[in-house]
This record gives structure tokens, sequence and C-alpha cells, in this order.
């Protein structure tokens, strides 16, 4: 069950990165964040913010066309994922895990992983409530999932629910 402390709005972009960015600190090499919602509801800002967060260097773009960029030069690497044009078998290629050991792998369109993929993983789900407000609600997976949303709930206090 999702509560309203797992929920939060954000009222511009730079509202979702900032709360990306408070929630950087809290991640660490293996964790995967999955962003799910339609097309232009925040979630290349979102990880924007988290790039921001941990310290990495370079202007975050979606990665569509690439599927994944690095972002480097900070406390972690970070893997940026874009799986818009992918399905389920081809995102198997990827490498996840090798990225995940490596570093911090964040996933728009995280709902075309393959669910194995996504069993231990703090999923961010995107509404469009408006032209800049979006609503954002995290569910956890497994013991790191779970751990994860409760540092959601701790840096989105005052975030609105």
């Amino acid at each position: 069950m999702v509560s309203a402390a797992d929920t939060r709005r954000t009222t511009s972009p730079e509202d979702t990165e900032a709360l990306a960015a408070a929630l950087a600190p809290s991640l660490a090499e293996g964790d995967l964040v999955s962003l799910v919602g339609p097309l232009g509801a925040g979630k290349t800002r979102f990880a924007a913010g988290l790039a921001r967060g941990l310290g990495a260097g370079g202007r975050v773009r979606s990665p569509s066309f690439t599927l994944v960029n690095e972002y480097g030069g900070g406390r972690a690497m970070l893997f940026h994922i874009d799986l818009y044009r992918l399905d389920s078998p081809q995102a198997r290629s990827l490498g996840l895990e090798e990225m995940r050991q490596r570093g911090i792998v964040v996933v728009e369109w995280g709902d075309r992983l393959p669910s194995s993929d996504r069993s231990d993983a703090l999923e961010l789900a995107f509404a469009l409530e408006g032209e800049s407000e979006r609503t954002i609600v995290a569910r956890g997976y497994g013991s790191r999932g779970r751990e994860l949303v409760k540092c959601w709930r701790s840096i989105g206090a005052g975030k609105g629910a």
C-alpha cells in the first residue's frame, strides 16, 4: 500500500531536479532507480537532479537514441538508461548487472525492464497534474527498494503530498 508519505508533488522542472538531488546522497553503487510515466512527465529532469546530487559532471540528456549515458566525476558513476525504444527482451542485452556493479543505475521507462531486474529497486511513478505540476509516487521492491522508500520519505518532508 502506498502512503501519503510516498507521494510527492513538484511544481516546476527545477523542483523535480531538487527532489532528485536530495535523494542522491541515499543512493549507493548497485542501486537501481526505475522511472515510469508518460512522455514529458519529468523523468529526464529527475535523472539530471540525481547526477547533480552525486556531483557528476556533464549536461544530462535523454539517452533515447544512445540507450545509455554515463556520468562520472562524482561520488559514484551514474548510468542513465532510456528504454523507450526497447522491449523487455531487448533490455536484457544492455548489461544491467555490470552497470549496477560499477555504479548507480537510473532507468527511464523502467517498467520495460524484465521483472527480475526490478526485484530490488526503487520505482518512481510520475504523473502529469498540470502544465508544470507532477506527482511522483515511490514504491520499493526487495529489501534495498524498501530502504530507499524510507529515504524518499525522509527527504520529501515539506514537498507536499
